[in-house]
């Protein structure tokens, strides 16, 4: 007898036990990912800031709250939370418009936004919408990893050469220096072969050590030895960058306060929680334009970070998207309170966080710790590290991030995955993340729905709603769960294949593929991404059919 379950459901927030944030099995891979991920964020927390027209401490609250506060709260084993280059120009303007009408109190104002953002977030997480994150296309999220791989690597050959006209932490084209991406790199290599005063060499010497170092760190019998998950590449780059600089100092090669991190003149907990909201702006319907965009913009950089994020995760763990938001607004609901800009979950932070070895969400909360500690404790000793050890790092990271094989295997598979893929990556790169993703979703969808032949609304029905799940009483007393997948399944399927996954219960579990007509690449990559989820909840599966199916 068969038990229909339904061809719709919501989607689960599992929260998979490998995600407990106090985990210490791992303490010797997350300590020291937590470390290189605090290194990399803190310049980029003040940068961020400063281009957000705030003080370089609200950034450092955001990165605080989003390591301490929001990984309390989230489903992310990896993601890590902070301060995001794609919201400089809302809060840019923003505090520009608060601060018109009051010059003093603007910023204060801006925090009421920041504090509404975060309440509207979490409604947003209650009301699971969070699920739509699943409609977007693998191409799309890979493309937009690759993208910020290159862009990494762009951004980073400046500060290399200590060239550091342009902020840390700006993933834009057109930058707040007046130039962009490429022509900033003309103008290094310029100087270069014109010996311009704008190149100073004792960056570039501490670059080319850096890169020396991974270079050890990546040969065999140094990868092999057990100290080296302890004592990792980018730790040994920023330690030796320090000496080098003090080293160097007052010689030839000496290495100007310009070229180093810098905190902005904090000196200890009396210049952190300096700002608190000021809720007198209430009355201003603007303040809720700027919560609601802020929100919006926020939640939807979260959840594409952490779709990629789970992509690149080797344990193949699945993030619950409301949770995220839910996460995502109680920390700019906390930031907001203290003085800090708005947070997100940011892909160049869970880059490095899953690049340095981190196994669990010890990692991301840790960094919020080394962040809270070295601004109360140690700020002088962190104006040593020079933004050259950390482009070593951030370029390392950038080719991880956009690997050659990557390129390879989309061309591989076809023009309907290459071309999604490629537009993602080149108009990320040309503009911004969140316009690339969106051009990349719209090349993504009018592919699919011609090379599924859609012709009809029932035929995009089918895609989304992907089959129905049904249960068979057996002879001998056991029950089967049967997945029948419909006639066309693409990336827009995958929501729903989720939650059949969550939805099963019997041990066995029969893979119906059928009736399938017509399947692109996500897909194929859906119905694997299924059959490899139930696998890993202890479920047998047996697949009937799938000629199609790669």
């Amino acid at each position: 007898m068969f038990h229909l379950l339904g061809d719709q459901l919501i989607l689960n927030d599992m929260s998979n036990s490998k995600n407990k944030i106090f985990n210490f099995n791992h303490l010797k891979n997350d300590i020291p990912a937590s470390i290189v991920v605090f290194l990399v964020a803190l310049p980029l927390c003040l940068g961020i800031s400063v281009a957000s027209g705030a003080d370089p401490i609200s950034g450092l609250i955001a990165g605080i709250v989003g390591g301490i506060v929001v990984t309390l709260f989230s489903g992310s084993a990896m993601g890590v939370s902070g301060p995001a280059a794609g919201l400089v120009a809302i809060v840019f303007g923003a505090i520009q418009y608060f601060e018109g009408i009051n010059e003093e109190k603007g910023f204060q104002m801006f925090l009421v936004a920041v504090v509404l953002a975060g309440v509207f977030q979490i409604i947003l997480g209650l009301a699971k919408l969070g699920k739509l994150i699943a409609f977007f296309p693998g191409a799309v999220i890979r493309g937009m990893l690759a993208a910020i791989g290159v862009i990494i690597i762009l951004k980073q050959i400046p500060h290399a050469f200590g060239y550091d006209k342009d902020y840390e932490g700006d993933l834009a084209f057109d930058q707040a220096d007046g130039g962009n991406t490429f022509t900033e790199i003309g103008n290094v290599f310029h100087s270069l072969f014109t010996s311009s005063e704008a190149i100073s060499y004792g960056p570039t010497i501490i670059f080319i050590v850096g890169i020396l170092i991974t270079l050890i760190w990546g040969l065999k019998f140094v990868k092999n030895s057990s100290w080296a998950t302890i004592i990792s590449a980018p730790l040994v780059i920023v330690i030796s960058g320090a000496i080098m600089v003090l080293g160097l100092e007052g010689g030839e090669f000496n290495i100007d306060q310009n070229h180093l991190v810098d905190l902005g003149g904090i000196e200890g907990i009396g210049d952190v929680f300096r700002y608190t909201p000021d809720f007198s702006v209430l009355t201003d319907p603007r303040v809720y334009v700027v919560a609601i965009t802020l929100a919006i913009v926020a939640s939807l950089e979260s959840l594409l970070c952490m779709e990629a994020t789970d992509k690149m995760d080797p344990e193949v763990r699945h993030s619950p998207p409301n949770k995220e938001l839910i996460a995502q607004g109680v920390g700019n609901l906390v930031a907001g309170l203290i003085g800090g800009i708005p947070v997100t979950q940011v892909i160049v932070r869970s880059s490095a966080n899953l690049q340095s070895g981190a196994k669990s969400k010890l990692s991301a909360f840790l960094h919020g710790w080394w962040l809270l500690l070295s601004v109360l404790l140690i700020p002088g000793a962190m104006e040593y590290v020079p933004l050259s050890a950390l482009a070593a790092i951030l370029i390392i990271i950038g080719l991880k991030l956009a690997k050659p094989s990557m390129f390879i295997d989309y061309y591989r598979r076809g023009w309907s995955q290459f071309v999604p893929f490629m537009v993602t990556l080149l108009v990320i790169i040309f503009t911004d993340l969140l316009i690339g993703i969106g051009v990349g979703f719209a090349v993504s969808l009018l592919i699919s729905l011609y090379r599924n032949e859609v012709k009809s609304f029932k035929h995009i029905r089918q895609m989304i709603f992907a089959g129905t799940i049904a249960e068979k009483d057996n002879e001998d007393g056991t029950t089967d769960t049967i997945i029948t997948l419909t006639e066309r399944i693409s990336f827009l399927s995958r929501a729903n294949m989720r939650d059949f996954a969550a939805k099963v219960k019997n041990d066995k579990v029969i893979l119906d593929l059928k009736r399938i007509i017509h399947v692109d690449g996500d897909g194929q990559e859906a119905i694997s991404e299924i059959e490899e989820r139930l696998q890993k909840m202890g479920k047998k599966v047996k697949k009937r059919g799938g000629a199609m199916i790669k």
